[in-house]
């Protein structure tokens, strides 16, 4: 059973940077494509970004597109997703999850496995 745990949260000010990341134990971690995704009080949870099992190739939402960057490292089981230009927006529970899946554009309903969050605050 892969677990997925959630790091690096926290209050940043808008026009601030911050890493989030997402260590993965239990599952052959590389195989995968990986990605993150929000949800801020009242809304649905939403796609930000996801990446290949090799890195090569990413995919983001338009919202954050040029702001934010996810990356991974197979050796340390973990992705990540380095976030600059933060909004007030932006502020949500960020959460990472497993695409078992070849399709780098999936929807939500493709990820299998999620991590339990880690919040991100934006204040003006």
């Amino acid at each position: 059973q892969v677990q997925l745990i959630e790091s690096g949260g926290g209050l940043v000010q808008a026009g601030g940077s911050l890493r989030i990341s997402c260590a993965a134990s239990g599952r052959t971690f590389s195989w995968y494509i990986m990605g993150w995704f929000r949800q801020a009080p009242g809304n649905e949870r939403d796609f930000v970004a996801s990446i290949t099992w090799s890195g090569t190739s990413t995919y983001y939402a338009d919202s954050v597109k040029g702001r934010f960057t996810i990356s991974r490292d197979n050796a340390k089981n973990t992705v990540y997703l380095q976030m600059s230009s933060l909004k007030p927006e932006d502020t949500a529970v960020y959460y990472c999850a497993v695409n078992p899946t070849n399709n780098l554009y999936a929807k939500k309903g493709a990820y299998d496995v999620w991590g339990q969050g880690t919040q991100v605050t934006v204040s003006s």
